[in-house]
């Protein structure tokens, strides 16, 4: 939990004076070193008004991104189970007293058909959206869905966005088979966090905060954290999720395995939109690139809130995760939906679309799961994460099941820019070492065989 001490030094950063351009470089160093940064420091970075040192953050981050993952993208869609909730929050469309919307909860064979369409579409990792009733009618339904996911398909691997829960639910889902357990903060100023949330379960801000700790308690060592820039101050909510994620690696021994970092956006049936507190695009990519250099190791996630230009230039900043053809719609996928409900999406590109844009930027696309078949998880997969060792696992596994997907879903000029991407990252030396036995690998796929990885 973000104690009461840290909590008082954040509020007095906001109101501290910029750095010297001196100390911004020293913390700049100290970053590409991948040594990470504190909560405070992470807040001289953002307090900085100079636009010249800003640019020097921005493109310090990008060189910090491409030292721990390399070049690779890692890809995911969206699959929510229900748009019921129990909560009020204000900035929500599934938000209960939204009396306009239609509410619905898939049933088991909904949901299998919906993880078939994303499977359809070429996807391989699934982020299980389950909202707050589900949950109150038992978690078997999630357990359920997520085994039923793993046996009905060939999805390898299942990350759930939930509601906090109590250990031995947490447990539950340990045993199920969850990738990442993922839950947002939204907002960790605690007035505005009570203003947003009037009601229901989530009005606990206790609750919420210490929900790591109870998931890390069961067993499941990687979670993602976030916040909902645009409910306060962006620079203290960078400070706050950064002094979390501290204080949970030193309680627990393992720091947040990813970060997202999703912006407000208007939503139908929504309270507020007008905060007063909203970020623009540059304040999203500074944002972003501090994150990176105060949690280098970590995967920072960008969604399909954002328009695709903006996404493909947070690529080159920080962002290592991207959801691609996503709808937010409870049934969505197998009704053609491609917008969403919970909010208002900007990037519609097709997976393949998506995968096409991502070789032209020079990225390569993954739809890698290895590290959970391996047991890279938790601290072991931060102790090859801090010291930019993962890349030499990353890159290769990647290869190989972007291969995959250039052979079973790519459309055909996406196939020819893939193939490109496929023979430049082949050479590189970031596969050097593997090169001969990655050679054979690629044609054991070609053959036929699939789920190969390091």
């Amino acid at each position: 939990m973000l104690n009461e001490g840290n909590y008082g030094r954040i509020c007095e950063a906001l109101n501290s004076h910029p750095s010297p351009n001196e100390r911004i470089a020293e913390l700049l160093q100290k970053s590409i070193e991948l040594k990470g940064l504190t909560f405070l420091e992470a807040g001289e970075l953002l307090n900085t008004n100079d636009s010249g040192l800003q640019e020097e953050i921005i493109n310090a981050a990008g060189r910090v991104k491409e030292l721990i993952y390399g070049k690779r993208v890692v890809l995911f869609a969206p699959l929510y189970l229900s748009n019921e909730c129990a909560n009020n929050c204000l900035y929500c469309g599934f938000r209960k007293d939204n009396v306009s919307l239609a509410r619905r909860t898939l049933s088991s064979e909904e949901l299998i058909a919906e993880a078939q369409k994303i499977e359809s579409m070429g996807h391989k990792r699934i982020l299980l959206v389950c909202g707050e009733k589900p949950v109150q009618n038992g978690i078997s339904y999630v357990v359920k869905a997520i085994r039923g996911i793993y046996e009905k398909t060939n999805i390898r691997r299942v990350n759930v966005n939930i509601a906090p829960l109590s250990t031995e639910d947490f447990r539950h889902l340990k045993e199920a088979g969850i990738g990442t357990y993922q839950s947002f903060q939204e907002t960790y100023h605690r007035e505005q966090y009570s203003f947003y949330h009037p009601c229901g379960t989530k009005a606990d801000y206790n609750w919420r905060i210490t929900s790591f700790e109870r998931a890390i308690e069961a067993g499941i060592d990687d979670y993602g954290m976030g916040v909902l820039f645009g409910l306060y101050d962006y620079r203290f909510e960078v400070m706050a999720l950064v002094c979390h994620a501290a204080e949970l690696e030193r309680n627990w021994g393992v720091g947040p395995h990813t970060v997202s970092v999703p912006r407000l956006k208007k939503a139908f049936g929504s309270a507020v939109f007008e905060t007063g507190f909203q970020i623009n695009d540059r304040q999203l990519m500074l944002t972003t690139a501090v994150l990176r250099l105060a949690l280098p190791y970590t995967g920072i996630i960008m969604s399909t809130r954002e328009p695709g230009f903006l996404r493909d230039r947070l690529l080159d900043i920080g962002v290592s995760q991207i959801s691609a053809g996503s709808s937010t719609a409870p049934g969505g996928y197998s009704a053609g939906e491609r917008g969403g409900t919970q909010f208002q999406l900007e990037d519609n590109r097709t997976l393949d679309e998506v995968v096409r844009d991502i070789c032209r930027a020079g990225y390569l696309p993954s739809f890698c799961t290895a590290c959970y078949r391996q047991e890279r998880t938790g601290e072991r997969f931060m102790a090859l994460a801090k010291v930019g060792e993962i890349k030499k696992l990353c890159q290769p596994n990647a290869l190989l099941t972007f291969r995959e997907f250039l052979l079973d879903f790519a459309s055909e000029e996406t196939g020819l820019q893939g193939k490109r991407v496929l023979k430049r990252f082949l050479e590189s030396s970031d596969v050097a070492a593997v090169r001969e036995s990655l050679v054979k690998r690629l044609a054991d796929i070609e053959t036929g065989k699939r789920d190969i990885y390091y």
